[in-house]
């Protein structure tokens, strides 16, 4: 029991190259995202093993998908779906804003169900990952995050719930509950601020989450570093100082690190370290998971900046 098993909806992506407006935009890239992929391919790049599970369509994108997460290190579950795979399209109409259109709706990802998610999948596994993302998707993409983390927590097996709202997929009224829900079943729960206010007191975001159930909980602020309130002990820890190319991915990079350190039996002050500089890695490259570090990668954010 020492991997990480995680599922949902992986995506096409077409990102516009620079920045600027969507209509001025003269050349694209396109590759994959996900969040709970993202996590798994950042996992795997640390050196543990990861398996993602989810459905993807017979097309191109899929095969894709099914490629890209295979060569990263991810053991791939790819469920071939009759519907199409989904897509994002993004745009950085500034260095700091990014925006993000979906088109996923009844897409292969939505259709996930409970009886796509093996028992001994999850009953074998060192951490089962969610987020919040998928019980946004269909009902019976909710059912399948529900069960699976009552499958998990009847084996003894920790639940990792990253809340990851998308307010271009519910409203606050209908996902504050659900992620209320979420929380409460967790032993490990990522969030930032924002996410959090949607459901408990802004006071102490730490100790409101922590009073839902959860042993761990790690608030992702951004710039301004993270808190954390870890078997009843607080932590907080600095960003490290790095260029910013491409924030996007930085929090599955963060919650990779500190899942990775996790499986591997470190402390929590060292999860929350390496948390911290894949974080500040992942934003220094484009992309939502092709920059993944490794572990020596890391160990090189603090030495020098020439390796020969």
């Amino acid at each position: 029991m020492t991997g990480l098993f995680t599922f949902g909806e992986t995506m096409g992506l077409v990102a516009a190259d620079g920045i600027g407006p969507l209509p001025y935009a003269r050349s694209f890239s396109f590759g994959i995202g996900g969040a709970e992929s993202n996590v798994a391919v950042g996992v795997a790049r640390l050196g543990g093993e990861a398996t993602w599970l989810g459905r993807v369509g017979p097309d191109a994108t899929g095969a894709l998908i099914a490629e890209r997460l295979g060569a990263a290190g991810v053991r791939t579950l790819a469920i071939t779906d009759d519907s199409f795979t989904g897509l994002m399209v993004r745009h950085r109409r500034s260095a700091q804003f990014a925006q993000v259109d979906y088109h996923r709706a009844g897409s292969a990802g939505s259709r996930l169900s409970p009886a796509d998610v093996p028992s001994a999948e999850l009953s074998a596994s060192g951490v089962v990952h969610v987020t919040g993302i998928t019980p946004a998707l269909s009902e019976t993409a909710r059912a399948a995050v529900f069960q699976s983390i009552e499958t998990a927590r009847a084996a003894g097996v920790p639940v990792s719930v990253d809340v990851n709202y998308r307010s271009k997929l519910w409203s606050r009224f209908d996902a504050a509950p659900v992620l209320r829900d979420l929380v409460s079943r967790a032993d490990v729960v990522f969030a930032s601020p924002e996410e959090a206010e949607l459901f408990v007191d802004p006071q102490d975001v730490p100790a409101a989450l922590a009073k839902l159930g959860p042993a761990e909980v790690i608030v992702k602020d951004g710039a301004r570093g993270c808190t954390a309130l870890i078997d009843g002990e607080r932590h907080a820890l600095p960003v490290l100082p790095v260029t910013v190319i491409d924030p996007v991915g930085a929090g599955d990079a963060f919650v990779a690190g500190y899942l990775a350190d996790r499986l591997a039996g470190a402390p929590p002050a060292d999860r929350l370290a390496t948390a911290i500089a894949a974080g500040a890695f992942a934003v220094t490259v484009p992309g939502d998971c092709e920059g993944a570090p490794t572990r020596a990668e890391l160990a090189a954010l603090k030495g020098d900046d020439v390796r020969r």
